[in-house]
C-alpha cells in the first residue's frame, strides 16, 4: 500500500493520506499565507502543523544519509529514539534548529504525518508494516 497524491493542496482540496500502517486516513494542505509557512495536518478533529519547508529539508538529509531510517513517530510530551526521523524533526542539528512542528504541545508525530505526503509526492519510499516503520530517499 502506498499514499497517492490526491487533492489539490488546499483546505478545500486537501490531500487524503493514509498513516504508514495503513490504519488511518488524515488530511493535509499548505498554508503558504502563515508565517512561517505551512503544512497543515488533520487527524479527526486535531490540526497538527509543520514547517512547509520540512519536505526538502528532510528529503536533504535522507540523501545524504544514503540509506533507510526508522521513523520513531512520538508525541511531543514523549521521548524520540535517537537516530530517527522524529528525532531529527526535534533536533537542534536539523536546518532549523529544533521543533518542525509550530503547535506547542501538537509538535510530535512528525515520523507519522511527514512521511506519507513525501512518498505521495514521490520523494521518499515508506515502508507500510504494522509497526516499526522506515523510510528512504527516492
Amino acid at each position: 500500500m502506498s499514499n497517492d497524491a490526491t487533492g489539490t493542496e488546499t483546505t478545500d482540496d486537501p490531500w487524503v493520506l493514509r498513516t504508514p500502517p495503513g490504519t488511518s486516513e488524515y488530511l493535509m494542505y499548505r498554508n503558504e499565507e502563515a508565517d512561517p509557512p505551512a503544512l497543515v495536518c488533520v487527524v479527526g478533529t486535531t490540526a497538527h502543523q509543520y514547517r512547509l519547508r520540512c519536505l526538502n529539508d528532510l528529503h536533504a538529509m535522507l540523501v545524504a544519509v544514503g540509506d533507510w531510517v526508522d521513523l520513531g513517530s512520538a508525541d511531543e510530551q514523549e521521548p524520540a529514539k535517537d537516530g530517527t526521523v522524529e528525532a531529527w524533526g526535534r533536533s537542534d542539528t536539523n536546518p532549523v534548529g529544533g521543533w518542525y512542528g509550530l503547535k506547542k504541545g501538537l509538535r510530535g508525530r512528525f515520523g507519522m504525518y511527514i512521511p506519507p505526503l513525501m512518498e505521495a509526492l514521490g520523494l521518499a519510499e515508506l515502508e507500510h508494516n504494522a509497526r516499526n516503520n522506515r523510510m528512504r530517499a527516492l
